[in-house]
């Protein structure tokens, strides 16, 4: 499960505990959480207090890249960009599923059920 999101988006902190959920409960599941922070402020100890007083388990890296449009494509053509984004992708079978919004409850265990 890859999330990109940002500490400056409010629908990507909420749904961050769903993601948390699923790293700590769940074994073959791992989740992958890419800030854009770097975006529109390029500072990264931002982000690493948010990380740090948050306690989150999942794996966070910090997308340092300055034009995110010259990648989106590559991502998800449907992609318009829009935060809090999700992919989430079996790595054994290759079926992938992604949204562009804010998960609730139930719904990235579906998404994790639909690439099994």
């Amino acid at each position: 499960v890859m999330s990109v999101w940002a500490a400056w988006c409010a629908l990507c902190i909420k749904e961050i505990p769903l993601l948390e959920k699923q790293q700590a409960s769940r074994q073959d599941v791992q989740v992958l959480l890419v800030s854009m922070d770097m975006d529109l402020d390029p500072n990264p100890e931002k982000v690493y207090r948010f990380v740090d007083r948050k306690k989150l388990q999942s794996k966070v890296i910090i997308l340092d890249e300055r034009n995110p449009n010259e990648w989106i494509d590559k991502i998800e053509k449907t992609w318009t960009g829009a935060l809090p984004a999700t992919i989430v992708v079996n790595t054994r079978n290759g079926k992938r599923k992604f949204v562009e919004k804010e998960l609730h409850e139930g719904e990235l265990e579906k998404l994790i059920s639909e690439v099994q």
